[in-house]
Parts: C-alpha cells; sequence; structure tokens
C-alpha cells in the first residue's frame, strides 16, 4: 500500500473486525440463536466491504492515479480493469 492515507483507518476497522470474529466463535460455542450470529455475520461482511471500498479508493486516488501520470497506461488501464472484476464478485 504506497500510498496509506487511509491507513489508520484501516487497521482501526480491522481490529474491531477482528473482535466481531472473536464475539461470533464465542456465540457459536455457547449455541447462541441462528439468527443473532448471522446478524453478526452479516455485520462482519459489511465491515469488510467497507474496508475494501477504502483501500481501493486509496489504490484508485494514489496508485492508479501515479501511473498514468508517469505514462504507465497500459499497465493502469490493466489495474482498473482488474478492480473492476473484483468488485463484481
Amino acid at each position: 500500500m504506497k500510498h496509506s492515507y487511509n491507513k489508520p483507518r484501516i487497521v482501526r476497522r480491522l481490529k474491531i473486525i477482528e473482535g466481531q470474529m472473536r464475539g461470533l466463535q464465542e456465540m457459536v460455542e455457547n449455541n447462541t440463536y441462528c439468527i443473532d450470529v448471522i446478524t453478526q455475520t452479516s455485520a462482519v461482511k459489511q465491515g469488510l466491504s467497507n474496508i475494501e471500498d477504502l483501500l481501493l479508493e486509496n489504490h484508485l486516488g494514489g496508485c492508479i492515479l501515479d501511473q498514468i501520470k508517469s505514462g504507465q497506461t497500459d499497465k493502469a488501464r490493466t489495474e482498473i480493469l482488474k478492480v473492476y472484476k473484483l468488485k463484481r464478485k
């Protein structure tokens, strides 16, 4: 991650998700009601999606922009298409 202006936000969010994952494990071990577990897994997925968005924003606004400015347009185009395909999954 060359441009790390979102790094503190990303690390903070990863720590939150880490705690949510530990909580999920405890919920399963304690036979928590299935809907409550599913609600928590949904929150984890949304948290990961938010982190992914920050990383992509960072990459597109930093690394890709730098590639374009330095004349590496083919590389930039390839990476933009790769990001697009990843987000469609």
